[in-house]
């Protein structure tokens, strides 16, 4: 059954680690939305992708979603200071949906208070934080805690994508 992921997205993102899962669960069958402050504003990466957002983050509800990705990048700590993309955040892992962060993402989870007594992983700067916000980290490609799916680098894209597919699944 296909499933419909929400994309938190901010300027800055890690471009690939917003555009390889997006594309793997699109070829997939589900429907990926971007959402970001305003609708239809142009969201830009470090490395120059431009996205679109298809929703604005007043405009959209957590229920109206089976899973929320968080790429990368400079955008979770952009996102992370708008209580709006906290609490949606929240939302999910208060729900237990799908919630797929790869990098820096986990930092929307860490200000979310989402991770205590989690197993996860992040980009490496961010492990100690990972474990201030009562995480346990792990230095793995990817660690699947019940619904959470979480990844190092864009050298771990193979491995996010196939868990976040076998959670939609």
């Amino acid at each position: 059954m296909a499933k419909k992921v929400a994309a938190v997205l901010a300027n800055d993102f890690e471009d690939v680690e917003f555009t390889g899962p997006a594309d793997a669960y699109k070829e997939a069958g589900h429907t990926v939305v971007v959402i970001g402050t305003e609708k239809g504003a142009t969201i830009t990466g470090k490395h120059g992708t431009k996205v679109t957002a298809d929703a604005s983050i007043d405009d959209v509800k957590p229920e109206d979603f089976d899973a929320l990705l968080i790429a990368g990048g400079y955008s979770p700590d952009n996102l992370r200071d708008d209580d709006r993309f906290v609490a949606f955040t929240k939302a999910f892992m208060d729900a237990d949906k799908g919630v797929f962060a790869i990098c820096h993402g986990p930092q929307l989870l860490i200000t979310a208070e989402a991770l205590k007594d989690r197993n996860v992983t992040g980009y490496k700067s961010i492990a100690v934080d990972l474990k201030n916000a009562g995480a346990k980290y792990h230095d793995e490609e990817v660690v699947v805690c019940h619904n959470l799916v979480t990844s190092r680098t864009p050298d771990d894209i193979p491995a996010f994508n196939r868990e976040s597919l076998k959670a939609l699944a």
